[in-house]
């Protein structure tokens, strides 16, 4: 099924930045001031390894149970008897105390569950800024403090030049309190996906090499397919309008826009952040978007449904549709379905823009949170260890992606991995009996951060076709820097929240009414003057006045 991309990260603000919170208390076991690094007793390293190093497979060295906060997925619905449960019960002597939260109640009752003293030892599926909101409470447990007893997380932040991120996640404090899941290479999925054989029909077989490319591909198509509607009509629209077209182009135009955007930016030239919605990167972004509505390309509708869209591209009535690396199945799959048959179809290359051919800044994705009580518990060394191997070991991370060897999957003379033939996920082994996240656990975003972390377990789980676009991807293209944190006190987040939330909620009204005509862009100064009569002034002052305290 396809992954949504809700969290996406900008260039900068608030969430991109991971603005951190000052006035935090002291660590969990009332020492170790700043982030100097903290002890672990004998009387809580119950189960924990004495020669646990990189390249240990973690088991404890007695039976121990974790309790665990699971986001329990929509698409494969937790198993007490799943694989994954038996093998870390019977390989590492380690099983769970579940507090099991249906997906779309997760955030709210994990929100719940830590403000009320009731966090689990291991909170899944958390992304990194989220944890702020618990410091003050002593709810979250300082984890950088402990970062001696990760070797795996310290050797990946290392050898993948994953320090300078790491620091950023850093609170007033000088702590770390989120584990994010970290890449070796940057994450990319999401593109255009388009009907081949319109694309032909207008004479073209190449990707556009530029978005303004882009565009004159539509009016071919347009013109060279007469009964379709538009050329492109999108979805991934009813959370922010184009979510993810008004994102893949604002990485090129020097802004962040649709599911990245944020009210923050950060002007690396200048050295300061700049508010991001009334600047001319974000003005050319919208303005763009306004021309293909203008010229009948793109549908108006640009705050339907998923299946809105969908339908429409399976029909016939569009030509392109925003799509991922996981959605070609979904879309091959309903044609066949309609009876269209074998309809070519595939992902563009991401075009380039006026400010180059990038990729966006960041390798870090969800992560985990670990309870501040966890630090009171005999097996906490013993967490620390299984937390380590699981999420940022080779072994580890391949054991929750693609599950056991000779069980779900075998390995080739040259180390290929290749998944039984009657287990499916993804693209592959499409339309065999059983799943490799439902019926067996793995592929599970609670054991998997970042869906596969070195570029070898990323590449491993794609298609020869969607390996080659990624690769292309990667090759072809640079990935921005990452911004420098803003550390803003209590005080300062407070001002600031009201501020984030109806300066976000105009600027993506004003978008949307731009880019459908319903206001004209010749308004951009009168909204400009509404976007500083709602604090966008006031925002970007404290944040660089935090900015400025941070770096000294």
């Amino acid at each position: 099924m396809p992954i949504t991309r809700r969290t996406l990260v900008g260039l900068a603000g608030l969430a991109a930045a991971e603005v951190a919170l000052a006035g935090c208390t002291d660590g969990p076991s009332g020492d170790g001031a700043g982030d100097e690094p903290i002890t672990i007793d004998d009387a809580h390293a119950v189960g924990a390894m004495d020669d646990y190093a990189v390249g240990t497979t973690f088991k404890a060295t007695e039976p121990v149970e974790f309790s665990l906060m699971y986001r329990d997925h929509t698409n494969y619905p937790v198993q007490d008897d799943w694989s994954v449960f038996r093998h870390f019960k019977d390989d590492h002597n380690v099983t769970f105390n579940r507090t099991d939260i249906p997906m779309a109640d997760f955030e709210q009752k994990r929100s719940l569950l830590i403000g009320s003293g009731e966090a689990s030892d291991i909170i899944s599926v958390t992304y990194g800024g989220s944890e702020t909101q618990f410091i003050t409470g002593g709810a979250i447990l300082p984890v950088s403090s402990y970062f001696h007893y990760m070797p795996h997380f310290q050797q990946k932040i290392e050898a993948w030049g994953l320090q300078a991120e790491l620091d950023n996640k850093r609170q007033a404090d000088g702590r770390i309190y989120h584990l994010p899941g970290v890449r070796e290479v940057p994450d990319v999925q999401y593109s255009v996906a388009i009907r081949e054989d319109m694309w032909e029909k207008a004479g073209i077989t190449a990707d556009p090499a530029t978005w303004d490319e882009f565009k004159e591909q539509l009016q071919l198509v347009q013109a060279a397919n007469p009964e379709i509607d538009f050329a492109m009509s999108d979805r991934w629209t009813d959370d922010k309008p184009l979510g993810n077209l008004l994102s893949i182009v604002a990485v090129n135009y020097g802004t962040t826009a649709g599911w990245g955007y944020a009210n923050t930016y950060y002007d690396h030239d200048a050295a300061t952040y700049v508010f991001n919605g009334t600047t001319d990167g974000y003005r050319a972004v919208v303005d763009y978007a306004a021309s293909l509505v203008e010229e009948g390309l793109l549908d108006p509708e640009i705050t339907q449904n998923d299946d809105q869209a969908i339908q429409k591209f399976i029909s016939g009535k569009s030509a392109a549709i925003s799509g991922n690396t996981q959605t070609l199945v979904e879309y091959r799959t309903k044609f066949a379905d309609a009876g269209k048959g074998d309809v070519p179809i595939r992902l563009i290359s991401l075009p380039a823009g006026p400010n180059g051919s990038m990729l966006p800044a960041g390798r870090f994705t969800s992560g985990i949170l670990i309870g501040a009580k966890a630090a009171e518990q005999p097996y906490f060394k013993a967490l620390l260890q299984f937390v380590d191997w699981l999420y940022y070991s080779d072994e580890g991370l391949e054991f929750a992606q693609w599950g056991v060897e000779g069980e779900t999957f075998t390995r080739g003379a040259d180390g290929t991995r290749a998944l039984n033939e009657d287990i499916a996920w993804s693209s592959i082994n499409a339309g065999a009996p059983k799943l490799l996240n439902a019926d067996y656990g793995y592929s599970n975003g609670v054991f998997l951060l970042a869906n596969g972390s070195s570029k070898d377990l990323v590449l491993s789980m794609m298609t020869e076709e969607i390996a080659d676009w990624t690769e292309r991807q990667l090759d072809g293209k640079e990935q921005l820097p990452v911004a420098p944190a803003a550390m803003l006190d209590e005080i300062e987040l407070e001002q600031t929240s009201l501020l984030q939330t109806q300066l976000t909620d105009a600027v993506q009204a004003a978008t949307a009414a731009f880019i459908t005509g319903q206001r004209s862009t010749d308004e951009w100064d009168a909204y400009v003057t509404e976007a500083e009569g709602l604090g966008a002034g006031q925002l970007i002052d404290t944040i660089n006045t935090a900015l400025e305290r941070t770096q000294g």
